[in-house]
């Protein structure tokens, strides 16, 4: 029965877990759809502008995506204009609808063409793929494959422990109070002998013990006829015994008395010879149990520097998380004047287009150039002013992402950058009702790696967003910079629902999140903690009530070198 179960629990589990990993994967390749309304449109006209550099910088953004693995992007012609990561070689055909494959060696791609769309026509000027693999599943089905063996090895162990429970009340208590009973067997007391256990059903162990019992009664009755035979023997012979009596009886007792002696000598002799051997082996393993603490030490080590190294990556990831998630907001925004600054100029360009044919056909009026002229003019306009904010979109952006990328130390103003940040950050706020209020002392420099203030910022902010102000239309964070004997000191404060005591002592221990299951990793305010106390040697405090908001003190040296 409990082959069967186990049998039957395995393939349960196993078709679980293949479920989970369908699950997963239907879900990634859904993203994967999901990210060609993103990149297709700024892809599409890179391509049709011939700017490869553009096309190849966008394909390297994708490949920061924590579920993207490789990118494959092609010319009209199938030609390769960027191959990152783990690929697969597409056929020479060009896509012309979108699809999903999978490929050798455990990875699948979602492959798209690209269409452009120029004065009400469609032309398509290449395709894109791109690949996921089956590492990336198994990190998201992870916890729940164990969960899911961890179940069944419950339900397993608690079927077991009823067997043997069963088994135990069953068998071997009966069996060893019969056991016990049979051992005090002494042949001078036979009645006094017999088995008496405490047997509640007739099964084996009941006949056993009347087998038992019944053959006691005949060992007394075979005793009993026993000594009548021997008082009738002796009743014979002890006229011819009388003589010879206390002659046997010296000789027996002189003979017991040696046979005792020889015996305790053996015995003492075995017991000696037993004690070696038991000195011997004891030696030995206490020797070999030496060898293996040495071995389990030596293991032991490797698995702390194993897991150092883990929580290493683990880090490094999230920091690459935070930054394909700044991608992601920035390019939606970008996309956005992008958009409008594409339509002006196709609109201004069909006015261009009308004006010329008036112009040739002499039919050119005052009133139809002050129009095109009025028409110009408001289209500049908006050309003009939606260049000018994508441009500073993508200046804020470039700055705040290369120096989270960069360990580099250098000068720079504190108050502008952190108005950088912010912009950079603006995606995430614009369909919020929040606000960011920053009092920085003008002209403050600071010397220290830009990437480490960046980090820290932009992990407090998206920190009271996701979790401060949870189920919050409008709340505010303060920002307030100060400089004091060669030290900044900066106070974060925000409004949101705050912590609990209990919850306030584990906040910058690794791993700790209260969104545990719904996307938290519990390294952002310990990454925050490492980056003040080791990259900018300064100091760090949190403060917070329930109801009442978080509250961060932060104060690191000036310049790095003072």
């Amino acid at each position: 029965m409990l082959s069967v179960y186990f049998i039957l629990t395995l393939i349960v589990t196993l078709g679980q877990i293949f479920t989970e990993y369908l699950n997963a994967k239907n879900h990634i390749e859904s993203e994967l759809q999901t990210l060609k309304n993103t990149f297709s449109t700024s892809l599409t006209r890179a391509i049709w502008e011939l700017n490869t550099p553009q096309a190849v910088s966008i394909a390297e953004g994708l490949m920061e995506l924590p579920i993207v693995d490789g990118v494959q992007i092609r010319d009209e012609n199938a030609n390769y204009i960027a191959d990152l990561g783990r690929t697969n070689k597409q056929p020479m055909e060009p896509v012309t609808t979108g699809v999903m494959r999978d490929h050798a060696g455990g990875t699948f791609g979602y492959s798209f063409p690209l269409i452009f769309e120029f004065s009400g026509r469609t032309s398509q000027v290449g395709d894109v793929t791109l690949y996921s693999s089956f590492e990336i599943i198994f990190g998201r089905i992870e916890v729940g494959i164990f969960f899911l063996i961890g179940n069944a090895f419950i339900k397993t162990a608690f079927l077991i422990f009823l067997f043997l429970n069963a088994f135990r009340r069953m068998l071997t208590d009966p069996l060893a109070e019969l056991t016990e009973q049979i051992s005090k067997f002494d042949i001078n007391r036979l009645e006094q002998s017999k088995l008496h256990a405490r047997l509640t059903d007739d099964n084996e162990l009941k006949v056993l013990q009347d087998a038992y019992n019944q053959l006691v009664e005949d060992l007394i009755r075979f005793q009993d006829k026993l000594n009548h035979t021997q008082d009738e023997l002796r009743a014979a012979n002890l006229k011819l015994d009388e003589q010879n009596l206390s002659l046997e009886q010296e000789v027996a007792r002189k003979t017991a008395s040696l046979s005792k002696i020889m015996l305790d000598l053996e015995q003492q002799k075995d017991e000696l010879i037993s004690n070696q051997r038991e000195l011997k082996q004891e030696n030995e393993n206490r020797r070999k149990v030496e060898e293996e603490l040495l071995k389990k030490n030596a293991e032991l080590a490797e698995s702390m520097k194993t897991l150092q190294m883990a929580k290493d990556q683990l880090v490094e990831s999230e920091r690459m998380a935070s930054l394909g998630g700044l991608v992601a907001g920035i390019a939606h925004d970008v996309n956005t004047p992008l958009g409008v600054g594409v339509t002006a100029a196709s609109f201004l360009q069909e006015r261009l287009k009308g004006l010329q044919q008036a112009f040739d056909e002499k039919s050119l009026t005052a009133k139809t150039m002050s129009t095109f002229l009025n028409e110009g003019q408001q289209t500049a306009t908006l050309l003009l002013t939606n260049l000018n904010r994508a441009s500073e979109l993508i200046a804020s952006f470039k700055q705040v992402a290369v120096d989270q990328t960069s360990e580099a130390e250098r000068d720079f103003d504190l108050g502008e950058y952190l108005q950088e940040i912010i912009q950079s950050l603006a995606p995430n706020l614009k369909k919020t009702q929040h606000k960011i209020e920053v009092e920085c002392p003008s002209n403050l420099q600071v010397r220290c790696a830009p990437g480490v203030i960046a980090q820290i910022f932009t992990n407090m902010i998206m920190n009271s967003l996701i979790h401060g102000f949870e189920n919050k239309k409008a709340g505010t964070i303060k920002i307030q910079v100060s400089s004091q004997d060669g030290d900044v000191r900066i106070q974060y404060q925000d409004d949101g629902k705050g912590l609990s005591p209990l919850l306030l002592n584990k906040l910058f221990e690794a791993f700790f999140t209260t969104r545990r299951g719904r996307g938290g990793s519990g390294l952002g305010t310990h990454i925050m903690y490492n980056l003040v106390t080791q990259a900018l040697h300064g100091q760090i405090e949190a403060q917070s009530e329930e109801g009442r908001g978080l509250r961060y003190d932060i104060h690191f040296p000036q310049r790095r070198d003072a």
